[in-house]
């Protein structure tokens, strides 16, 4: 079911196109002026407008260039009286979809609604399509915090600074980077993204820097490292607490020297990069715990940027709901599925651990699995399945995949090595992964073998 807007200060005539669309099950808004009718489009994605053109305060003439400036996606379709009908035309010069003429003819306004509607679907679909192709990012909030980001992200994203961003998992750190990249003027060089804690630290260098053939066992051929493909372009390292402090003494040289060199190799190879961080640490806890490197920490704090968890901006949820159900039902080419109030009320008093992350997965799970038109709470508590914590000391109830993911692991390698008497290299070979790798993860997960 799709919203329609009706901007006409003719409460009559508001009142039975609302009868007419409302029959054929489409959802309608009414505004009785212009300016009412911009406040509600700025809040709202119609899938068309009805614009009257004689309207006290501001005409719709004026008013159709207001309505394009914010979304020129949506359709308008133009009111006339017959005496207005020059000014009908005028307008659809300006972007109108279509005009009808009072009185108005139920059928030609069905049609004209329905055309209207799947335009804009059309051009929404376009849009999704072209943004992705072009890598195009758009951060979705209307909370002061995520204000405030954007405001910083306006102010630096022309400039060479380095970028700190921190916040928990699936906030949006990495969405925050491209955005930079976006607007600077690197715009058109690569983004390449590393993330730390996915590289095992005897790999971090190479990923990093590259290498040369021959300088270690396993190298064949030389190797372009991240820095050197990320050149006039932006790095961004996320996950940067995570990074092993030998990396960090050479990212730290590369920043002071505007160079790097490839493992095993002997020139200086100058890179002109941009660099971005991003860590769910805090850096100054690792600091004191000499687990990072407070002279690169101060290298790449220049500009710091948080991102606060969902919870703290809840807020921003509804139009998240919104903004996710209308991306991934373009994706899918499904119909634009919508939530009942009440839904998007039991969803904004969650919790969220998942943070974003955990929202949008839960959004595309109630679209695949429900092919209503418009979810009501039911439909959204069926899709949040808890569970008990069982014997195998999985911890079912968490909302994030990540947090389950990692737990997951966590009590598969604590039984593979209880298995192998905690053979670390026998237990390796076995999960088919380096025994640096295996002493990483057993590190990261704080296991402990278990005294008999």
């Amino acid at each position: 079911m799709e919203k329609i807007l009706i901007i006409d200060d003719d409460k009559n005539i508001c009142e039975s196109v609302k009868m007419i669309l409302e029959y054929e099950k489409y959802l309608v808004d009414i505004a009785h002026d212009a300016f009412e009718g911009i406040e509600k489009i700025k809040n709202e994605n119609y899938g068309a407008i009805f614009l009257d053109i004689k309207m006290p305060g501001m005409d719709g003439l004026e008013a159709i260039s207001k309505l394009r400036e914010i979304n020129d996606a949506t359709q308008i379709i133009m009111i006339s009286a017959h005496a207005s009908l020059g000014n009908a035309i005028e307008a659809t010069k300006k972007g109108a979809f279509d005009f009808i003429e009072k009185p108005i003819d139920r059928e030609k306004l069905i049609i004209t609604a329905r055309n209207a509607v799947s335009q804009t679907e059309l051009l929404f679909s376009n849009k999704m399509l072209k943004e992705k192709v072009e890598g195009k990012v758009e951060i979705i909030g209307q909370s002061k915090a995520i204000f405030d980001i954007l405001e910083v992200i306006k102010k630096v994203a022309l400039t060479n600074s380095r970028i700190l961003i921190t916040g928990e998992n699936g906030t949006g750190k990495e969405l925050v980077a491209k955005s930079i990249h976006h607007q600077s003027a690197r715009r058109d060089k690569q983004f390449v993204e590393v993330n730390c804690a996915a590289i095992p630290n005897e790999l971090i260098e190479s990923e990093l820097f590259g290498h040369e053939r021959g300088s270690f066992t396993g190298a064949t051929s030389q190797r372009i490292g991240k820095f050197e493909q990320a050149n006039f372009g932006t790095l961004f390292l996320d996950e940067i607490g995570d990074m092993s402090l030998s990396a960090q003494a050479k990212v730290l040289r590369s920043i002071e020297d505007g160079s790097i060199e490839r493992v095993g190799g002997k020139n200086k190879i100058p890179v002109d990069v941009r660099i971005i961080s991003a860590t769910n640490k805090n850096l100054n806890k690792e600091i004191s715990e000499n687990k990072f490197r407070e002279d690169l920490y101060h290298r790449l704090n220049v500009i710091p940027i948080h991102v606060p968890p969902l919870r703290e901006r809840k807020e921003d949820i509804p139009i998240l709901i919104e903004h996710f159900a209308k991306l991934i039902s373009v994706e899918n080419k499904f119909p634009v599925r919508k939530f009942s109030h009440d839904a998007v009320q039991f969803l904004v008093n969650q919790e969220w651990k998942g943070n974003v992350r955990e929202l949008r997965n839960l959004i595309e799970r109630i679209l695949i699995m429900n092919s209503n038109s418009i979810y009501k709470l039911d439909d959204v508590k069926s899709q949040i399945v808890t569970y008990s914590k069982e014997s195998s000391g999985l911890e079912y109830s968490m909302d994030s995949f990540q947090d389950f993911k990692d737990a997951s692991e966590k009590v598969f390698i604590l039984k593979k090595l209880n298995e192998n008497n905690w053979n670390i290299s026998r237990t390796a070979e076995i999960l088919g992964i380096q025994r640096s790798h295996l002493y990483n993860k057993i590190k990261k997960y704080g296991i402990e073998k278990e005294e008999k």
